[in-house]
């Protein structure tokens, strides 16, 4: 396989608002970056798109939108995938790799209601709308009083559910939140005491063939280190846990300059709230430190809530 890498790389992509917006950061950072090459954009509607009406565990899981992504590059129609990388599985398919991963962006989950100010403000019996195990488990910890009910769809239609009356509030990502320039709808950041963000939540990845080495030299280029580093760590742990929508798991790594070590803080949790596991640890390198997170939430009990969320 040749290293010279082509004149127009075509980029594989969700037809979402989102997963737009991402592919065409991507694109803009490649044409910028190297001028002699232009990009495209070939925007697919993938399952995970399609089937809104029940949860993504039920359905085969995150891979779902990347599937169609995967077979266009495989057939050849597209060079490359733009994700986020919250929905990128903890293990890729043996014929693919990460060639670049992006600076991240607020990796938080973002409280949005009409009626109230922050999470704390939910009356008793509150309707809240996530198909995430991982917010809800996490919500339900700290208010097992809430009605969690199921919601599904792009940002958009998301939004406007909660403008229909359908929930008093809504748990959506930051980062997506953001880039869609929705930032008035963002009443509370939430912090890592109250919910743990999903591994991988607020960069963006790009995917290519394993074999594209031309692909992976160039846009490794792109990568930005500080933040592979900590995807690295949350992905590794993952790993470890068989992590997966169907359970609820929480991740959160940053990357100290000053002592060059990552600090990666995770969570393991009951269905329903009923039991949190929590466990933090630091090291240098981000498989090491994804690996003494694991083996911590692992030797704390983690594995009989992992259990109890797959059956």
């Amino acid at each position: 396989m040749t290293n010279q890498a082509p004149k127009t790389i075509i980029i594989a992509t969700r037809n979402s608002p989102l997963a737009l917006w991402q592919a065409e950061y991507a694109a803009k950072l490649i044409e910028e970056n190297f001028p002699h090459i232009k990009t495209k954009l070939l925007p697919m509607t993938t399952k995970g798109d399609q089937v809104l009406d029940v949860t993504l565990s039920k359905i085969g899981g995150k891979g779902l939108f990347l599937k169609e992504l995967e077979q266009a590059m495989l057939s050849g129609d597209a060079d490359i995938a733009v994700h986020s990388m919250k929905d990128v599985p903890a293990n890729l398919p043996k014929d693919f790799t990460l060639c670049s991963v992006f600076e991240r962006h607020d990796a938080s989950d973002a409280f949005v209601s009409n009626k109230f100010e922050s999470f704390s403000e939910l009356p008793q019996n509150a309707t809240v709308g996530t198909s995430s195990l991982r917010r809800q488990s996490q919500l339900l910890a700290i208010r097992p009083d809430l009605n969690i009910i199921p919601l599904r769809g792009n940002v958009q239609t998301r939004l406007k559910k909660l403008d229909a009356g359908e929930y008093d509030a809504i748990i959506l990502a930051t980062a997506g939140l953001e880039r869609l320039e929705y930032h008035d709808r963002i009443k509370q950041k939430l912090d890592n005491k109250t919910c743990l963000s999903a591994v991988g939540q607020g960069a963006v990845g790009v995917e290519c063939l394993s074999i594209r080495e031309d692909l992976v030299d160039l846009l490794s280029q792109l990568t930005h280190k500080s933040t592979l580093k900590c995807v690295t760590a949350e992905r590794t742990m993952n790993i470890v846990l068989n992590g997966s929508c169907s359970v609820a798991i929480g991740a959160y790594a940053e990357y100290k300059t000053e002592t060059d070590t990552i600090t990666l803080e995770a969570v393991v949790c009951a269905p329903d709230g009923s039991k949190v596991l929590k466990q933090k640890a630091s090291d240098a390198d981000p498989e090491e430190v994804g690996l003494k997170t694991a083996y911590a939430l692992l030797a704390a009990g983690a594995q009989d809530l992992l259990d109890m969320a797959n059956n």
